[in-house]
């Protein structure tokens, strides 16, 4: 088993983080999430996402890895610099001749400060280009390889970054049979669309009420891509756990914290109710009363519900919250699906329901639900800087 290491601080971008880890665990990578806070499991990452480390840095000063990949966001990317035991692993690590990565604000703020990037070829996020040194040469790739080092370029590249990671590591064959069935955009970079059936006004004010509700086997991508994006759209997002902690452990065991239990998310009201993907996640859904009920509740007052992946199929079309409506759901799941006549669009929306594929679809059903609420130029804007577009 390959050996990887993933740092995280408070401010690294969860986006970055999670879609990396839950990858490399989909390749069967031995991933260690390592927290680089001193004495601090739990970190505060960016947008108010709080993710639990499976280790302290400080513990794991002297294994040895196979691949340091550090994702981006500010401040963690300048934690990560000012990091001496993280500085003198990712040098010595780099000395043997091993894979060192990094993305977004990590290849200039951390890699770059190092000297880790001279005489090589790499890419950040556009903010941050002018910060890389002088000794080396900056492209604008979406992601680049030199030797052993891979540099990308933000929350919108982290999946083709992640991807090209497996491939470094295992070699073509194995990304590819992991890139399959996360329903990948067939071109990266290229404009994003929804299919549009009886369209109608979202238009809830500025700052949407939305419910994500997260449960151990969630698919961690699709619920913090739909978390981390909607809150940089500046909607309220409540983040509800089904489990008696706060804590759950997601489908490729990433710990993500929720704000609240479910119970006390009850409480108030929801402009919009959005369900994460990940079989044990939709199961858990499934089979909870006062969720369901919440849903049912808020389909007959014609507001806005959604859900993604397993979630469809498994919550929303056995509890008849799919009647008449036209929608779609991961691809081995649509003959679950009563009315399959548009489920190979990668997201439908039909009047106030949304439904999309899986984690390489979420990033377009987050943005595509951004639209509805805010405007195709606000979407737009959020795909410019995430560099998806």
């Amino acid at each position: 088993m390959l050996q990887v290491l993933v740092p995280i601080a408070n401010g690294t971008e969860p986006m970055e983080a999670v879609i990396t880890i839950d990858v490399l665990r989909r390749a069967g990578a031995d991933v260690a999430v390592a927290s680089v806070e001193p004495g601090a499991a739990q970190v505060a990452a960016s947008w108010g996402v709080k993710l639990a480390a499976d280790a302290l840095l400080a513990d794991l000063a002297e294994a040895d890895f196979d691949l340091i990949s550090l994702p981006g966001g500010m401040p963690g990317a300048s934690t990560f610099r000012d990091c001496k035991i993280l500085e003198n692993m990712v040098k010595k690590h780099a000395e043997k001749g091993k894979l060192y990565t990094a993305i977004c604000a990590a290849p200039a703020v951390a890699l770059g400060a190092w000297g880790l990037l001279n005489g090589l070829k790499a890419t950040c996020h556009p903010s941050v280009m002018d910060k890389l040194p002088s000794e080396m040469q900056a492209v604008e790739s979406r992601v680049q390889i030199d030797g052993n080092c891979v540099t990308s370029r933000g929350p919108g590249t982290t999946m083709e970054y992640s991807v090209v990671l497996v491939e470094q590591l295992y070699g073509k064959e194995k990304a590819d049979e992991v890139a399959g069935p996360m329903v990948m955009r067939p071109q990266h970079g290229a404009e994003f669309s929804m299919k549009e059936l009886n369209s109608t006004s979202w238009n809830v004010g500025e700052n949407p009420q939305i419910l994500v509700p997260i449960a151990n086997g969630t698919e961690e991508m699709e619920a913090i891509m739909i978390i981390d994006i909607l809150r940089r759209a500046k909607a309220n997002v409540v983040v509800a756990s089904l489990e008696s902690t706060l804590e759950i452990v997601a489908s490729r065991n990433v710990k993500m914290v929720a704000d609240v239990q479910l119970d006390d998310a009850l409480k108030q009201q929801y402009d919009l109710i959005l369900l994460p993907g990940g079989l044990g996640g939709a199961q858990a859904y499934a089979k909870s009363d006062k969720l369901i009920g919440l849903i049912k509740k808020q389909a007959e007052a014609n507001k806005l519900y959604g859900a993604i992946c397993a979630s469809p199929a498994i919550v929303l079309e056995p509890h008849g919250l799919l009647k008449g409506k036209k929608a779609t759901s991961y691809p081995a799941m649509w003959s679950k699906l009563a009315d399959q006549s548009e489920c190979k669009n990668r997201v439908v929306v039909d009047g106030n329901l949304i439904t999309s594929q899986g984690p390489g679809t979420s990033m377009e059903f987050s943005l595509a639900i951004v639209e509805k609420l805010f405007g195709r130029e606000r979407a737009f804007e959020l795909a410019k800087a995430m560099v998806f577009v």
